[in-house]
């Protein structure tokens, strides 16, 4: 990534969330199995396709499975080993579809189609990198947009606010590690996602600073030093991606990693978040949120099965 971002060649990134697998392909040589759309920036043309509704059916996970990790992760906050914990679980779902119909179906600011293997139409941005400059946008808090005041419950939730808080200071931290002057001018915004069975709102801040220059061009350098993403780990990062990995029934993989493309002078990139696995015994939906001391085992089992959705409306 620092070679082609220094010849300023145009190349798509795919990261793991364990860090120990990648892609980084050149946009001059790109094959037929991934596809992407960046806000806007995409390498496909839109195809005409099946006219049936999209057809999602969840068969909803163990709850003693996932209250037993939950109470796991809540044991470490009460032992002051974390402040945050982003617990997930695997959801078998149904699909009347294959994964390319889904992907060209569902509307997102980010998406992608990789190999047949997944799909992830994620409405969170990681980082935008753009003259020397780098934002971040760490997104916590979701609600069922039709639940009556839902705004003003979700800004105005305790729970909600130390989690997001805690979020938003953890990647000022991540940011001041390459940059410079890192500040927060947005804080706590809302934004609506639009899916197949319900709306939700969803919670934003927005994180920015100037890269200090032995970063400037280093695109990969500086990622492998703000990886993973902490809306989608915890606080403190390290131990905490050590009790997700104790907590969770397997390896994360490609769920909550990250993609993105330069086009030869701005970099922007997701966090796969909304993420649809093809299994040899069917597909997996992947999806969690964030556990504080304050967390409620039954309305976080609640929130992850919220979250199962597809964009299409």
């Amino acid at each position: 990534m620092d070679k082609l971002t220094e010849e300023k060649k145009s190349y798509l990134f795919v990261v793991n969330f364990e860090f120990n697998d990648s892609l980084i392909l050149p946009l001059d040589s790109f094959p037929e199995n991934i596809l992407f759309e960046i806000d806007g920036v995409k390498n496909f043309k839109q195809k005409k396709i099946n006219e049936e509704t999209i057809n999602l059916e969840k068969e909803p996970p163990d709850f003693s499975k996932y209250k037993n990790s939950f109470e796991y992760v809540k044991e470490n906050l009460n032992k002051g080993n974390s402040y945050l914990v982003n617990l997930t679980w695997l959801t078998n779902v149904k699909l009347n579809c294959e994964l390319k119909d889904v992907f060209y179906k569902s509307k997102a600011l980010f998406k992608l189609y990789f190999k047949d293997k997944f799909i992830v139409f994620s409405p969170e941005r990681f980082v935008r990198i753009k003259d020397d400059r780098i934002d971040s946008f760490p997104m916590k808090g979701t609600i069922d947009a039709s639940i009556p005041d839902a705004k003003h419950k979700i800004l105005n939730n305790k729970k909600e606010q130390a989690e997001h808080a805690t979020i938003v200071d953890l990647i000022r931290n991540d940011l001041s590690m390459v940059a410079k002057n890192v500040s927060v001018p947005q804080y706590r915004f809302i934004s609506e996602v639009f899916t197949n069975n319900k709306n939700l709102l969803q919670v934003s801040s927005r994180i920015t600073g100037e890269i200090l220059p032995e970063y400037s061009k280093k695109y990969g350098t500086l990622l492998s030093k703000i990886l993973p993403a902490g809306s989608i780990s915890g606080a403190p990062k390290k131990k905490t991606v050590e009790i997700i990995k104790e907590a969770e029934p397997d390896n994360r993989g490609f769920y909550t990693g990250v993609f993105g493309v330069f086009d030869g002078e701005t970099l922007d990139s997701a966090v796969m978040i909304r993420f649809i696995e093809k299994t040899k015994d069917g597909f997996i939906y992947r999806s969690g949120g964030g556990i504080t001391s304050q967390s409620d085992c039954s309305e976080e089992y609640n929130e992850l099965l919220d979250k199962i959705y597809v964009p299409v409306y």
